[in-house]
């Protein structure tokens, strides 16, 4: 029987690591008599990775060794760790200065580089752990888990030590049966040398568990870097208050890693778990569910957790989250008030709702519009991130006008400076709806390799901007850059604004059936 489990967390931005924390926190409940151990290698200078992981394991001893992997593809659509892929990419793309073009290239070219040795480093920590262990427990065990694996379990095979266990989604019955030396055939898991991943495994739902409070005196007890997230007032520390989503967005992975049930922790626990964090100094939380309103079905959990926050005195607070905000009434608007929301993300994606309904988001935005204004009279006064998707399936200048349109009117609501337009443009994942419509499409190729983005033909179909916009975005977004880096989502919008001009609010509102796969893209208007 494993019972000296040590988990891992590799080098990564300074995010609370909620899913370690809540792992060793759920074994402890099942299994008091084991030792555990969490080792955060994002509080580790890097230079000293390699020789920090081998004194802890010359101190643990552990025969399970759980590695936590949060970030593999930094290919996202914003600014990562190596750089702005977004502006490396359309420099390199559509740039009409030579040296404009050489410079997207070479930051390109370091961003790969970053991107390549942080997958050599966290590998090779992973199998120098895993030597490590074996020195004092031929037998241990090694899990390897976390966000970005469950996203490319396939791929990480390549990587592995033969004998790496590696989950996919929520890891808490494996780790049972593993401590248990059950069978985990059933689990979402494969074995590197012995065993295939099964085919849509990440599809499978996850085992329902009974979520309790944290017991975070236990945790600092395990954790000797606990104390650096309470040291700085402005981290978010997570708390989650249910996983699953039921929706079916076409580019978002988060409904089949963490299934379409959805499942509440009981509010008197979360209020619970905060308390423990409040006691020791903690005034802002995220709460890290995939949405925290997710439908309307679930807006009574919402009320009775807020009015329990309210109940509990912490009344100093504030908090975070991703909101569906088409699921908002009144009595949550001024609950969330009162309970010290001061930001919130929505993720339209387009304020276009023919284009809401193609990409199967399931939001009405006539009711996103009114709901948002219930909040505003309910007080709120802070911040709201509207993430904006563009060149998104059917995007056309008609499209583009009512987004404009939708946004403006969004401004009206809370004042420009309080609405800021998040510019994505998708990061295409595996097992995503819009994966198998890039496939069909022959926009990729079924065999295609999502890690590939050292391959120029890869990456820049990964970044979703496919023509006959693709040039036309290229160009907007370059001279964004150019004019106002520092508020770029407000310039990209004013921008465009200036060459196409604003819909009617109500056409950006209403969903016609006719396709507009049929209609021919007019020419768009030159630069200013």
């Amino acid at each position: 029987m494993a019972n000296r489990v040590l988990y891992v967390r590799l080098p990564c931005n300074p995010i609370f690591p909620i899913g370690v924390v809540y792992l060793a926190d759920h074994l402890r409940k099942v299994f008091p008599e084991i030792e555990q151990h969490i080792f955060d290698l994002g509080t580790v200078p890097p230079l000293d990775f390699g020789s920090a992981l081998d004194h802890c394991i010359d101190n643990f001893q552990p025969n399970l060794l759980v590695f936590s992997w949060r970030d593999i593809q930094i290919y996202a659509p914003v600014g990562g760790r190596g750089g702005n892929p977004l502006q490396n990419a359309f420099e390199f793309n559509y740039a009409s200065n030579p040296f404009i073009k050489m410079r997207g290239a070479l930051g390109g070219l370091r961003m790969v580089t970053t991107y390549m040795n942080e997958l050599w480093q966290n590998t090779g920590l992973i199998k120098r752990g895993f030597k490590r262990a074996k020195r004092y427990d031929p037998d241990a065990n090694l899990v390897v888990g976390g966000g970005a694996v469950s996203v490319f379990y396939e791929q990480v095979a390549a990587w592995m030590p033969k004998g790496t266990i590696v989950s996919v989604g929520e890891g808490e019955v494996l780790l049972e049966k593993l401590i248990r030396q059950e069978s985990i055939s059933s689990e979402r898991c494969y074995v590197v040398g012995e065993t295939e991943p099964r085919e849509r495994l990440i599809h499978e739902w996850p085992t329902a568990i009974e979520k309790s409070a944290c017991n975070y005196s236990y945790i600092e007890k395990i954790w000797p870097e606990f104390e650096y997230y309470l040291q700085e007032n402005d981290f978010y520390i997570g708390v989650q208050t249910k996983r699953g989503c039921p929706h079916n967005c076409c580019y978002c992975v988060y409904t089949v890693v963490e299934g379409k049930q959805v499942r509440i922790n009981p509010a008197d626990e979360v209020v619970k778990e905060m308390r423990q964090l409040y006691d020791r100094g903690i005034r802002n939380f995220w709460f890290t569910d995939a949405q925290f309103i997710p439908a309307r079905r679930f807006i009574n959990d919402a009320v009775e957790l807020l009015q329990k926050i309210v109940d509990s005195g912490m009344d100093d607070i504030h908090w975070a989250a991703y909101i569906r905000a088409d699921n908002l009434t009144p009595e949550l608007c001024d609950l969330m008030v009162k309970t010290g929301m001061n930001y919130f993300e929505i993720g339209i994606t387009s304020g276009s709702q023919e284009l809401v309904r193609k990409m199967r988001m399931g939001y009405n935005l006539r009711t996103v519009l009114q709901n948002c204004r219930d909040l505003k009279a309910a007080g709120f006064d802070d911040l709201v991130s509207v993430n904006y998707s563009f060149n998104v399936i059917d995007e056309r200048p008609e499209t583009i006008r009512q987004t404009l349109a939708y946004h403006r009117e969004l401004e009206t609501i809370f004042g420009r400076d309080k609405v800021e337009p998040a510019i994505f443009f998708i990061g295409l994942q595996p097992h995503t709806h819009l994966e198998t419509y890039a496939i069909k499409n022959n926009i990729l190729k079924e065999d295609y390799n999502p890690l590939a983005i050292y391959l120029p033909w890869v990456a820049n179909k990964l970044l979703w901007n496919p023509e006959p916009l693709g040039s036309f975005f290229g160009d907007i977004c370059l001279q964004a850059f150019r004019q106002n880096p520092n508020d770029f989502g407000r310039e990209v919008m004013d921008i465009l604004e200036d060459r196409l001009g604003l819909a009617p609010l109500e056409e950006a509102l209403t969903a016609p059936i006719k396709s507009a796969a049929a209609s021919k893209t007019p020419e768009l208007a030159a630069p200013r």
